[in-house]
């Protein structure tokens, strides 16, 4: 009974992966089909992008200052004076892990859940069957949008985050660790690589299509009501950060066999 319990379990997370594959192909199949709503895509970037700027920045601001502070003062323990060094400890792990990581995690969060509940609430309200009554393809019309405004603001929130979270460690090395600004940025520039900026780039690329395409998804396969779209709002931010985390490793390991 429990072997035939934990096949049922193993073949439903298959068919579940299956079914956000599909869904992912028929997402870029409908991007390149005319007509492009414009409107609609600067609406959802403007909603992922611009609106999620301050959570995130204020977020990577203090992460880069508990970075700086840490791992400052365990350099010294180590080795009186090495804290010299922290401009580039710091801005190498923001920008290969933290600031990619960090940010579409929050973003799993905030925009998640949101194009979750959005969709899900127009599929119990059967929305979605009307625009097919209208002849508009709802993947065309709900996910294309939410999936390109993904795909090019998370690389570009990192990108920001890069900035901000290295300024944050910057500000502590200035005021609690006695490193003046000027031999913090110096440090930076003599020890960070293009590779460093590149693999946490290349990162939050998969991480926006991860985000658009599970939240979409679970927006579509809400069933029941009310509650049903709480269930999905939900699974769409736990399974959106769970995506990122498992291909984080698995994207780490394929920057390394690379480099």
């Amino acid at each position: 009974m429990n072997s035939d319990k934990t096949a049922n379990r193993i073949i439903s997370i298959f068919e579940e992966l299956g079914g956000h594959l599909i869904f992912l192909k028929e997402t870029v199949r409908w991007t390149f089909r005319r007509p492009f709503d414009y409107k609609n895509i600067m609406q959802q970037m403007l909603e992922i992008g611009y609106r999620s700027l301050p959570v995130t920045t204020i977020t990577l601001f203090f992460t880069g200052m508990v970075m700086a502070l840490q791992i400052g003062k365990a350099m010294d323990k180590l080795m009186s004076g090495s804290s010299i060094f922290i401009g580039s400890a710091v801005t190498i792990s923001m920008f290969r892990e933290l600031c990619p990581v960090l940010t579409a995690l929050l973003l799993a969060g905030r925009v998640g859940s949101a194009i979750a509940a959005e969709i899900g609430t127009m599929k119990v309200t059967e929305q979605i069957d009307a625009l097919v009554t209208l002849d508009a393809n709802p993947i065309h019309y709900l996910s294309v949008p939410r999936f390109l405004a993904c795909l090019l603001m998370v690389p570009t929130l990192t990108i920001i985050t890069d900035v901000v979270g290295s300024l944050g460690g910057a500000f502590i090395a200035q005021f609690g660790l006695g490193i003046t600004f000027t031999k913090y940025v110096e440090n930076v520039f003599q020890y960070l690589t293009l590779a460093d900026f590149l693999t946490g780039l290349f990162k939050s690329v998969f991480f926006g299509i991860e985000i658009a395409i599970i939240s979409c998804y679970q927006g579509f396969a809400t069933r029941g009501g009310a509650e049903g779209v709480g269930k999905s709002t939900i699974q769409a931010v736990v399974k959106s950060s769970m995506a990122i985390l498992i291909s984080d490793y698995f994207l780490t390991y394929l920057m390394q066999l690379v480099e």
